[in-house]
């Protein structure tokens, strides 16, 4: 049987971390400082994509200033992001659970970051808005509890 939305914000936790998390680009041709950052840097998370227009990565504060020397041609967000992890293990063919987590932020004016990994969903929110994102999805949560 597979897993519904309901069922998984009725067991689920939304877990933040105390860092602070800068969003970087890179021109397409920096994948390769970009995985010797990760490789090399001791990180709680990280998140890394590329396309052929751009590397973007996703990085503790602490691990920009770390490697900022090498950082030098990446553009940086002004702005800090907070981490909240949907901890559960989530079935590859759930749908909905995050258009329903993006709509409860969207109607508390918060915007959102989504990385997906194999089996849990992140989310990153600025980190001035991390204490009503988390509000926000408990009572997401006390919702499906109806």
């Amino acid at each position: 049987m597979s897993q519904t939305v309901d069922e998984v914000l009725r067991t689920c936790e939304f877990l933040g971390d105390e860092s602070g998390y800068r969003l970087l680009k890179l021109p397409a041709n920096g994948i390769t400082l970009a995985a010797g950052i990760i490789a090399e840097a001791s990180l709680p998370f990280t998140a890394m994509l590329a396309d052929r227009h751009e590397v973007t990565m996703l990085l503790p504060e602490e691990v920009c200033q770390e490697f900022q020397n090498r950082l030098k041609m990446a553009t940086i967000s002004e702005f800090a992001y907070r981490l909240i992890t949907v901890e559960a293990i989530l079935e590859p063919e759930l749908t909905g659970l995050i258009a329903r987590v993006s709509r409860s932020l969207a109607d508390f004016g918060i915007p959102v970051l989504v990385f997906a990994a194999y089996s849990r969903d992140h989310i990153l929110v600025p980190a001035d808005c991390f204490d009503k994102a988390l509000a926000a999805l408990r009572s997401l949560q006390e919702s499906a509890q109806q």
